[in-house]
């Protein structure tokens, strides 16, 4: 049973990270996944496991994280590997650096197979670092690696950047006290976040925005008619490119017609969509 007003020396954490494929959930996939396990004190489990993805990577992608298309070529697939990362992760609290970017790529796998999201909500160790250390340069995860002097690993390889997100939310809860609650960290963040905050299914339920997820399965273009930008209510010719759930607003991610770059189309000011 969920109890936020439990101590956090009492409860067990797993941290753990992705690394991508690309910046945007359903255009770019998760090439790596893992997470690490503390309870009472100590590392008591790990995981990690590559991941095929079903395009091969840009070069550009593979120069941030150093993970080539060689090394993913007899990797499982996300479909075959999720279904054993959720038990891994079922019975503790979450903790990611920037978590909601991690959920956007996560819960989409999750609705996939039909798997329940997990009920705990989840911490994010760069939102709470910022109010525990205020003082630092910035709060990405490498810079705090830095100040705190943490484990550093190989930066953006999901294993390391796990441990090292653990060493990190740490530090914060032990600079916050041993009695501080679950509830009281939650609120220092900024207030809880929620893996049902990142599912699709609640956006698919709109009419209106219907030939968007048809468009995004044929990776095809789109009309909107959007209520934004220079020209509200008109209508605009877009290629859907992914799609950012978050609680400044939802976004599509889409190249407007004769144009190279992708702009973000915030959800409530599509009145409408067609396809092509």
């Amino acid at each position: 049973m969920l109890n936020l007003q439990q101590n956090w020396s009492r409860e067990s954490f797993i941290a753990f990270d992705t690394e991508t494929s690309g910046k945007y959930p359903i255009e770019s996939e998760i090439c790596e996944i893992a997470a690490v396990k503390w309870q009472k004190g100590q590392i008591v489990a790990k995981y990690n496991q590559l991941i095929k993805t079903s395009q091969p990577m840009d070069q550009e992608v593979i120069n941030i994280h150093n993970i080539t298309n060689e090394m993913l070529a007899k990797a499982p697939k996300m479909t075959e590997v999720v279904d054993e990362f959720a038990n891994f992760i079922a019975d503790s609290y979450l903790v990611a650096h920037h978590a909601p970017f991690d959920l956007g790529f996560l819960a989409i796998e999750f609705e996939k197979k039909g798997l329940q999201f997990p009920e705990r909500p989840v911490i994010c160790s760069s939102l709470l670092s910022r109010k525990v250390f205020p003082n630092s340069p910035n709060h990405k995860l490498q810079t705090l690696i830095k100040y705190l002097n943490l484990s550093s690993g190989q930066a953006h390889r999901a294993l390391d950047d796990s441990i090292a997100c653990l060493e990190l939310t740490l530090k914060c809860f032990e600079k916050l006290g041993p009695e501080t609650t679950l509830q009281e960290i939650l609120e220092l963040q900024g207030g809880p976040i929620w893996w049902k905050e990142y599912a699709l299914s609640e956006l698919k339920k709109a009419s209106q925005w219907n030939a968007i997820f048809m468009a995004l399965d044929n990776e095809s273009e789109v009309y909107i008619t959007y209520e934004g930008g220079s020209k509200p209510g008109r209508e605009r010719c877009v290629l859907p490119k992914g799609i950012i759930r978050s609680a400044r607003g939802d976004q599509l991610v889409a190249m407007a017609s004769g144009e190279s770059l992708a702009k973000r189309y915030f959800f409530a000011k599509i009145s409408a969509s067609r396809l092509k």
